[in-house]
């Protein structure tokens, strides 16, 4: 029979780790993962990217700056209601730049890989 898989709060899995942000894993399956990340109030995560993973996301507490580009000089903002997508190789950072609330992200990764790879930062150019 089939039917429908439910995953509690309590039951999600620790995700891989960048500094300053928290994943946790509800499902993950061929080419796909769903999860939540949480960033606390006032904190910028360390740089990374999803290797060859296209990130979908919804904010559903809370706002981001994602900041990424040459140098990191650019950033897209986001707050609560708000979706967004992060391409394959983007080197980018996820700063919350509340000091009242912490950012909570519910993420859909797609592709074959690594989920994350942590870098030093982005290139310059």
């Amino acid at each position: 029979m089939v039917c429908i898989d439910v995953v509690r709060e309590a039951e999600l899995h620790a995700g891989d780790s960048t500094q300053g942000i928290t994943r946790e894993k509800a499902f993950e399956a061929k080419g796909i993962i769903v999860a939540r990340t949480v960033v606390p109030r006032g904190v910028s995560s360390g740089w990374h990217h999803h290797e060859e993973r296209h990130l979908y996301a919804y904010i559903v507490a809370g706002r981001l700056q994602l900041e990424y580009g040459p140098g990191g000089g650019l950033a897209a903002e986001v707050s609560l209601g708000d979706f967004f997508h992060i391409p394959p190789h983007l080197v980018h950072r996820d700063v919350n730049p509340s000091h009242d609330e912490p950012a909570i992200v519910v993420n859909i990764l797609s592709g074959e890989g690594p989920s994350t790879v942590n870098v030093g930062g982005p290139d310059a150019s």
